[in-house]
């Protein structure tokens, strides 16, 4: 038997970080790397232990991604990544090159600040595998369990009996039992074990890696670790039966008559055993079923996590939030609050690491944060913006979630700064814009709306730098910005408006998935105050009031629902459809409710939106990713930013076949469709 994290660990520690990106041209990141690995040799903690960990090394002038494989201050294999991450969020193919020469190794000359600890000159480099005294492992690298031809299928038909991938896989909402279900595959068809072990945090960036590591044997899991919590460090321990591995693949003839034709690996020797020779009597694990978070938890725990990591490692003392008393932004308070519980859970917990980035926060060397209501006071505050447009009812609700969560809360009104705006312009110009109620064209209604949503940005940085010189606190506050997924695609936002701030926690979801999570929030934090936020029709509240009421709403002005907006949303970028092609499909999922020719009109509306606001996307906010149809532009969805909007060729397609179709069922065509 063997018992798995006493000798073995699949390390996600990454020498170099994973986030790197461009860092990984620089020399420094290799050298860096390998002095980080030199102290982790030498070091007593890893003694007797088999260690995988990552980090970019440099063989021949080609750059490659590997796991470097050590015992005892020896390097065993230098296993370089055959298969490379390079779609969605992903560029490896940019810093790195695949190793293409299938189970072969070459020499690989070690530098001095590693020779000087482990005494060796060169090390195997290559795709091999190590044999201990008692089994076999092999390596995989984070995409390769992804891919259709995942070395551990060939690694498992040549008798290696123990996997090991070390990943940095993201968090994306829906996502996890993917994950498990690939892992838990790969045993089940080929018998073996299989231990994940995946990055956990903000890695700099927009990503949130979100933990979830697990050991799985034939098919069943037997250790499943946590997928979102504040713990840097988390250890899984399994105890299982090599011989179970054995007896499962013997009676697998499809899979031994595989292995009997396979091209064997090398094979790295090592003298060191991962069991012992008197363990009958410790009982091996029991399978476990997997638990996994619904996406209303899953949102409420990986934003606040990745707020968290942001917070602690910007180095800033908390947040500023602009609360419209409206769903979004109300969705991204309560993420701050369930970041509050979380750090308040882990304290009580003895999270010692976290206890002290809490104290270096609110600058108080003896602060204990034990009520989530009262440490939100201290980091984070929350802002009510109301212009002569805002109705009473937002500002009481803004005003009554910001009490049952404890923020500092702020009321303000912008009237004074747009008249003095908009004077200027008068002064200038001797015209003076009006709404459109009051007889004002579309381009006036517009100008007016956008200046109010402007001098809320410029207000909201102001309050973020001086709130707490004012409250005789050091330090400034980070602006969180509450734009949805579906906003920023159709573009229903002001460019530079309270859409830009530093960081927007639910900038990668969908409003849908935002309102079950606010329901959510009602059930699990009691606050009550949600139910009227729930109740009340989405409005920016630009436009004046008519009888002292509503007179706009975000579906009227955006010409479409943002349950509309989601399945546009999927198709463009999931499904890879542009015009025609979500044309071609909505007709057949739309075909209850909707004609091809309402369906044309409704896809051309959104086309001719999405690309005269696909703009706005070069100064979106950065935002944690949570959905696969983010319209993000840094890196995940690589688009023009000038089209020509009038997509005539595409729809004249369009129109054709609603021709077509129209003619089949019998209905005269009159005109072009909208």
């Amino acid at each position: 038997m063997l018992i798995l994290s006493k000798s073995i660990v699949s390390h996600v520690f990454l020498c170099s970080g994973y986030g790197c990106s461009d860092h990984y041209y620089e020399s420094d990141t290799l050298l860096h790397s390998f002095q980080v690995l030199a102290k982790l040799l030498e070091s007593p903690v890893t003694q007797d232990i088999i260690c995988d960990v990552g980090m970019p090394v440099m063989h021949r002038n080609v750059r490659y991604n590997c796991r470097v494989i050590f015992l005892n201050k020896n390097i065993l294999l230098i296993r370089p990544k055959i298969t490379l991450a390079n779609a969605g969020n992903y560029r490896e193919l940019r810093w790195f090159t695949p190793w293409n020469k299938a189970r072969h190794v070459e020499e690989y000359f070690l530098p001095r600040i590693v020779q000087e600890v482990t005494g060796q000159e060169t090390v195997p480099f290559g795709d091999a595998v190590l044999a201990t005294k008692d089994t076999c492992l092999g390596a995989e690298i984070c995409e390769e369990l992804w891919a259709p031809n995942s070395p551990h299928i060939e690694m498992g038909l040549d008798g290696v009996e123990i996997f090991t991938n070390s990943s940095g896989s993201h968090h994306v909402l829906r996502k996890a039992h993917t994950r498990v279900d690939l892992v838990n595959s790969a045993t089940a068809k080929n018998g073996g074990i299989y231990i994940l072990a995946n990055q956990k945090g903000c890695d700099g960036d927009r990503l949130y890696y979100d933990g979830c590591a697990m050991i799985s044997v034939n098919g069943d899991t037997v250790a499943q670790g946590s997928q979102f919590s504040l713990d840097d460090v988390e250890v899984l321990v399994a105890t299982l039966d090599l011989e179970d591995v054995r007896s499962y693949r013997a009676e697998i003839s499809s899979r031994n008559l595989a292995a009997s034709k396979v091209c064997p690996y090398p094979r790295v020797k090592v003298n060191f055993a991962l069991s012992c020779s008197d363990d009958v009597a410790v009982p091996t694990c029991m399978p476990i079923q997997w638990r996994h978070h619904s996406p209303e938890e899953e949102i409420c725990l990986g934003p606040a996590c990745w707020l968290w990591d942001y917070l602690r490692r910007s180095k800033q003392a908390g947040f500023l939030l602009p609360l419209s008393g409206g769903i979004d932004s109300s969705a991204t308070a309560c993420i701050v609050y369930s970041m509050c519980h979380q750090v308040c859970l882990a304290v009580k917990n003895g999270n010692a690491e976290v206890l002290a980035d809490a104290r270096k926060i609110v600058n108080d060397e003896t602060y204990v944060p034990e009520d989530p209501r009262e440490f939100c006071r201290r980091i984070f505050t929350t802002c009510y913006m109301a212009s002569e447009n805002s109705s009473q009812d937002t500002c009481n609700r803004a005003k009554l979630l910001a009490e049952q969560i404890g923020s500092y809360h702020i009321n303000l009104n912008i009237d004074v700064a747009v008249k003095a705006i908009v004077g200027i312009f008068s002064m200038v110009t001797g015209r003076s814009p009006r709404f459109s109620v009051y007889g004002g064209s579309s381009r006036e209604n517009l100008a007016l709306q956008n200046v109010q949503a402007r001098i809320r940005m410029v207000l909201a940085y102001l309050f973020a730098q001086l709130t707490l010189w004012t409250r005789g606190m050091p330090g400034g506050l980070l602006v969180l910005g509450s734009a949805n997924v579906d906003e920023s695609l159709r573009g229903y936002l002001t460019k530079y408006d309270c859409s830009s701030a530093d960081i927007n926690p639910i900038g990668g979801i969908s409003k849908t998935d935002l309102k079950n999570f606010i329901q959510y929030c009602i059930e699990n934090f009691q606050l009550t105050s949600l139910r009227s936020i729930m109740s009340a029709p989405p409005t920016a509240e630009l436009e004046p009031l008519v009888d002292g009421q509503l007179s706009q709403t975000d579906e009227a002005d955006m010409g479409m629902t943002y349950a509309e907006l989601s399945v546009y949303g999927k198709l463009r970028k999931i499904a890879k459809a542009g015009p025609y092609s979500m044309f071609c499909k909505l007709i057949s999922i739309w075909k209850e409710i909707c004609t091809p020719r309402e369906v044309a009109s409704k896809v051309k509306h959104f086309f001719r939106m999405y690309s005269i606001n696909r703009h706005k996307m070069t100064t979106l906010t950065p935002a944690y990713h949570a959905e696969n149809y983010s319209p993000d532009d840094n890196r995940f969805d690589l688009r023009p930013f000038l089209y020509n909007t009038t997509w005539s060729w595409q729809f004249r397609c369009i129109d054709k076949q609603v021709f077509n179709l129209e003619r089949k069922e019998g209905i005269s065509h009159v005109e072009d469709v909208d």
